[in-house]
């Protein structure tokens, strides 16, 4: 419904802000990245997402748009509601997200509050292939990985593959193979499927 509200700060705390557009106040519910970036800030434009209730209609506000398309598939996932996915952005930063979904980093996922064993292994599971294009290509890379995932990322990459596709082909391939290939092996497996 709005897509973003544009004017000048009335007030900021670490979890809200108050925009003055025109004579009408809009209060959003913000992460603490965004308050980090906009705290010192007249003039903001913030990017929105209006989250309808059947006691409540709230608006959340985020810096860039890749920090609310994140909010956007984190409030998908069942079991996280608004506020978990709030404070899931609030702990990390977009680019940790997607490298701890994508590299299935349920230590990292665990570390923040709210989240548990369960949340962590659904938020991985869920959106560990539907992440693509959110955060910045570096988030992608594979953390953690044997020798032969490292060479064959670069082969793979040098023929002009997008780093986040082979990432996540090769994270694919090493949990079935239990991480016993060779760089050949998982350079041939990964042509298959990309």
């Amino acid at each position: 419904m709005y897509d973003f509200i544009a004017g000048k700060v009335d007030r900021i705390t670490p979890t809200e802000i108050i925009i003055d557009c025109n004579g009408v106040g809009y209060l959003l519910h913000i992460s603490l990245h965004t308050f980090e970036r906009l705290k010192a800030e007249k003039n903001v434009k913030i990017f929105t997402h209006l989250v309808v209730r059947e006691d409540s209609h709230t608006l959340y506000g985020f810096a860039t748009i890749s920090e609310r398309e994140m909010y956007i598939k984190l409030v998908g996932v069942n079991g996280v509601g608004p506020s978990t996915a709030r404070m899931i952005l609030s702990s990390l930063t977009v680019d940790e997200v997607v490298s701890a979904i994508s590299n299935a980093n349920i230590g990292v996922l665990k570390s923040i509050k709210g989240i548990g064993p369960k949340a962590a292994q659904r938020l991985v599971v869920e959106l560990q292939d539907k992440l693509g294009g959110i955060g910045s290509d570096t988030a992608y890379l594979l953390s953690g990985g044997s020798q032969a995932m490292e060479e064959a990322l670069d082969a793979l990459i040098a023929l002009g593959f997008s780093k986040a596709s082979v990432s996540k082909i090769l994270m694919r391939i090493n949990k079935e193979s239990d991480n016993n290939l060779t760089t050949e092996e998982l350079i041939k497996k990964s042509l298959q499927l990309l």
